[in-house]
Protein backbone atom coordinates (compact mmCIF):
# COMPACT_ATOMS: atom_id res chain seq x y z
CA UNK A 1 0.00 0.00 0.00
CA UNK A 2 1.25 3.42 -0.90
CA UNK A 3 1.43 5.06 1.97
CA UNK A 4 1.55 8.62 0.57
CA UNK A 5 -1.63 7.55 -1.01
CA UNK A 6 -2.94 6.22 2.22
CA UNK A 7 -2.55 9.88 3.77
CA UNK A 8 -4.02 11.84 1.17
CA UNK A 9 -6.98 9.67 1.62
CA UNK A 10 -7.18 10.00 5.27
CA UNK A 11 -6.86 13.58 5.25
CA UNK A 12 -9.55 13.66 2.77
CA UNK A 13 -12.01 11.65 4.37
CA UNK A 14 -11.30 13.55 7.77
CA UNK A 15 -11.86 17.09 5.78
CA UNK A 16 -15.09 15.39 4.98
CA UNK A 17 -15.91 14.98 8.42
CA UNK A 18 -14.94 18.31 8.81
CA UNK A 19 -17.30 19.67 5.76
CA UNK A 20 -20.34 17.99 7.72
CA UNK A 21 -19.30 18.72 11.28
CA UNK A 22 -19.37 22.47 10.05
CA UNK A 23 -23.11 22.81 9.26
CA UNK A 24 -23.69 21.19 12.76
CA UNK A 25 -21.17 23.08 14.95
CA UNK A 26 -20.65 26.54 13.22
CA UNK A 27 -17.96 27.14 16.06
CA UNK A 28 -15.66 24.81 14.01
CA UNK A 29 -15.54 27.40 11.09
CA UNK A 30 -15.00 30.10 13.82
CA UNK A 31 -12.10 28.13 15.28
CA UNK A 32 -10.26 27.58 12.36
CA UNK A 33 -10.49 31.19 11.69
CA UNK A 34 -9.63 32.38 14.99
CA UNK A 35 -6.29 29.91 14.19
CA UNK A 36 -5.31 31.50 11.23
CA UNK A 37 -5.67 34.89 12.25
CA UNK A 38 -2.69 34.01 14.74
CA UNK A 39 -1.22 32.14 12.32
CA UNK A 40 -0.81 35.41 10.44
CA UNK A 41 -0.07 37.40 13.38
CA UNK A 42 2.79 35.06 14.76
CA UNK A 43 4.06 34.11 11.46
CA UNK A 44 3.77 29.98 13.06
CA UNK A 45 3.29 29.16 10.08
CA UNK A 46 4.78 29.96 6.98
CA UNK A 47 2.82 32.34 5.39
CA UNK A 48 1.63 31.32 2.05
CA UNK A 49 -0.27 29.07 3.97
CA UNK A 50 -1.82 31.19 6.46
CA UNK A 51 -3.14 33.68 3.50
CA UNK A 52 -4.53 30.78 1.13
CA UNK A 53 -6.42 29.53 4.86
CA UNK A 54 -7.29 33.18 5.29
CA UNK A 55 -8.64 33.47 1.13
CA UNK A 56 -10.61 30.41 1.69
CA UNK A 57 -12.38 30.78 4.89
CA UNK A 58 -13.46 34.34 3.97
CA UNK A 59 -16.00 32.54 1.15
CA UNK A 60 -19.26 31.27 2.06
CA UNK A 61 -19.98 28.11 4.17
CA UNK A 62 -20.58 26.24 0.76
CA UNK A 63 -17.94 27.04 -0.86
CA UNK A 64 -15.53 26.41 2.48
CA UNK A 65 -17.15 23.46 2.30
CA UNK A 66 -16.91 21.99 -1.13
CA UNK A 67 -13.13 23.11 -0.61
CA UNK A 68 -12.40 21.11 2.00
CA UNK A 69 -13.44 17.98 -0.20
CA UNK A 70 -11.83 19.01 -3.37
CA UNK A 71 -9.82 16.53 -4.90
CA UNK A 72 -7.57 18.82 -6.62
CA UNK A 73 -4.11 19.36 -5.92
CA UNK A 74 -4.42 23.33 -4.03
CA UNK A 75 -6.67 21.31 -1.91
CA UNK A 76 -4.72 18.20 -1.41
CA UNK A 77 -1.78 20.27 -0.40
CA UNK A 78 -3.66 23.12 1.89
CA UNK A 79 -5.34 20.12 3.98
CA UNK A 80 -1.67 19.37 5.12
CA UNK A 81 -1.42 22.69 6.95
CA UNK A 82 -5.28 22.14 8.12
CA UNK A 83 -6.54 25.25 10.63
CA UNK A 84 -8.99 22.24 11.34
CA UNK A 85 -6.91 20.56 13.70
CA UNK A 86 -9.03 19.37 17.10
CA UNK A 87 -11.72 19.56 14.88
CA UNK A 88 -12.78 15.86 14.90
CA UNK A 89 -12.57 13.99 18.28
CA UNK A 90 -9.86 11.57 18.62
CA UNK A 91 -12.40 8.12 18.37
CA UNK A 92 -13.96 9.21 15.45
CA UNK A 93 -10.86 10.56 13.57
CA UNK A 94 -9.48 6.79 14.62
CA UNK A 95 -12.50 5.23 13.08
CA UNK A 96 -12.04 7.30 9.78
CA UNK A 97 -8.25 5.94 9.61
CA UNK A 98 -9.10 2.48 10.24
CA UNK A 99 -12.11 2.90 7.52
CA UNK A 100 -10.08 4.60 5.00
CA UNK A 101 -7.38 1.84 5.22
CA UNK A 102 -9.62 -0.85 5.26
CA UNK A 103 -11.10 0.34 2.36
CA UNK A 104 -7.60 0.84 0.45
CA UNK A 105 -6.59 -2.89 1.50
CA UNK A 106 -9.87 -4.20 -0.19
CA UNK A 107 -9.41 -1.85 -3.46
CA UNK A 108 -5.86 -3.51 -3.60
Amino acid sequence: MNAHRLAEERSLALHRAIADRILEDPSVLTRARERVRRWLETGDVASYWAQEWDSVLSQSVEEIRAFLVDKGEPARAMRQVTPFAGAIDPRTRWRIWREVRLAMEQAG
